[in-house]
């Protein structure tokens, strides 16, 4: 059995009114972010008195990795906030990477911050370098706030160490993601003894002020976008389940309606994050991708069983109510500079670019979609996208593996041989992260320019 939604012309009136192409706010935030860090160097640098001997210079290293530390805790942070400036117009795959990266960073700067500034004041206590463990136990309880920053520190250490690849894919999602969550707590215990006990602050009031209207902001661009909006969302529009419908084995779709979701402002190719308001479901939130153009009073997921969280969703009972955060993403048709487009689908990742296969404007001709599964049983949705290509005039391909198990040829020979003016094309990209990378340097090969490649990961 299939389900079909369709918003037709008006779904893609609709998208018409929204595609105002935008250059990426990107580049500009990181050279806020650069311009922030040299602010902090500076103020080390004013600060710092000339240094004559060993413990001096081990000190004052032991200070600005301390600061540094202090400055990327606040952004790593702000890359958690999901705010919709970066979550809808950067892309949550590319934020999500800047977290990553600024938290391995802000780790490292800790551990150097701790050793560094031990080792100082362990000489200028007279003890050897084998003390400094010692000094480490007397500086805890002798200066304020450092037991809450020690606190602090062994969370960010656990935060760290299960975001380890080879550690995170042997833990549940579930288990990750909550233990992420003690972030919030690490910052929190650390920021007090970077105001108490850091000279800097104590001598620049200008420096401390920054620093409160720092950690001040961040935290309430994460009240407002990581809890009240959520609320505000979920008692405006009061989701339910509406059905579950088995597309093909072990894929199905959740339809969920809702008061005045078109109010909610989700495009196609955006996702949410979903919580089932059912037994075993309740603590577990999970990114899935809308697989129709958004109604007004409906919304459809269309989900591939590959976890428990995925698993259970063929046992969801109409009426059970829903959660959701969002919309995030940057895959929607604001990403298109060219009249011509190709889709590009591996798997389930068909969900966000059958949306979009339906409502991106495009002349008859000009809109393609590539479809990669392992056999045809495996392409979900393909009727609706049939229908779909009849109605639009445009073109549906597939590729499956042969009747030997051999994977089918997408080089860019071959994408350049089935579509011969591919480097016209913008090309939107969603799968498997082996197979988004083998077809992103196909394209690349193609001839697509690399800012005409779009691509989005809902993993995180």
């Amino acid at each position: 059995m299939t389900t079909t939604l369709a918003g037709g012309r008006a779904a893609r009136r609709q998208t018409m009114r929204r595609i105002r192409p935008r250059r990426s706010p990107a580049v500009p935030l990181q050279a806020a972010v650069l311009a922030g860090a040299a602010a902090v160097l500076w103020l080390w640098w004013h600060d710092t008195p000339t240094v004559t001997d060993d413990t001096g210079r081990i000190l004052n290293a032991g200070r600005i990795t301390g600061l540094l530390a202090g400055y990327l805790m606040a952004l790593v942070v702000l890359q958690m906030a999901r705010v919709p400036a970066l979550e809808r117009r950067v892309g949550s795959d590319r934020v999500a990477r800047w977290h990553a990266m600024s938290g391995r960073y802000t780790l490292c700067l800790v551990l150097a911050h701790v050793v560094l500034t031990m080792w100082g004041y362990a000489r200028q206590s007279g003890r050897s370098l084998a003390g400094i463990v010692q000094q480490t136990i007397d500086s805890v309880n002798g200066l304020p706030d450092l037991g809450k920053a020690a606190a602090g520190t062994g969370l960010l250490l656990l935060v760290g160490l299960v975001s380890v690849g080879a550690v995170r894919r042997r833990i549940p999602y579930d288990a990750w993601y909550h233990v992420h969550l003690l972030t919030y707590a690490a910052v929190f215990l650390t920021f007090w003894h970077q105001l108490s006990t850091g000279n800097d602050f104590a001598v620049e009031p200008v420096a401390r002020t920054f620093w409160y209207a720092l950690y001040g902001t961040v935290t309430a661009l994460v009240l407002w976008y990581r809890v009240l909006t959520p609320v505000r969302l979920n008692l405006r529009h009061r989701m339910r389940v509406e059905a579950v419908v088995e597309e093909t084995p072990g894929i199905v779709s959740v339809l969920i309606g809702g008061r005045r979701l078109h109010r909610m402002g989700a495009q196609a190719g955006q996702f949410f994050r979903w919580r089932f308001l059912a037994p075993g479901m309740r603590f577990s939130s999970h990114p899935y991708s809308l697989s129709a153009a958004p109604r007004p009073d409906l919304l459809r997921i269309t989900v591939k069983a590959i976890g428990d969280h995925s698993g259970r969703l063929r046992d969801l009972e109409p009426g059970t109510k829903v959660w959701a955060e969002g919309p995030y993403g940057a895959l929607t048709a604001q990403r298109r500079s060219r009249g011509k487009v190709l889709l590009v689908a591996g798997g389930v990742g068909i969900t966000p670019m059958r949306a979009l296969f339906e409502t991106l404007p495009a002349a008859a001709g000009d809109l393609t979609l590539l479809y990669r599964a392992t056999t045809t049983q495996d392409l979900a949705l393909w009727d609706e996208l049939a229908r779909i290509a009849d109605e639009r005039g445009a073109r549906l391909m597939y590729a499956i593996n042969g009747p030997d198990g051999a994977r089918p040829d997408i080089s860019a020979e071959r994408l350049r041989d089935k579509v011969p003016d591919i480097g016209e094309h913008d090309v939107f990209l969603c799968g498997p992260p082996g197979f988004a990378q083998s077809v992103y340097e196909a394209l690349r090969g193609a001839g697509v320019p690399a800012r005409r490649i779009h691509h989005e990961s809902f993993a995180m």
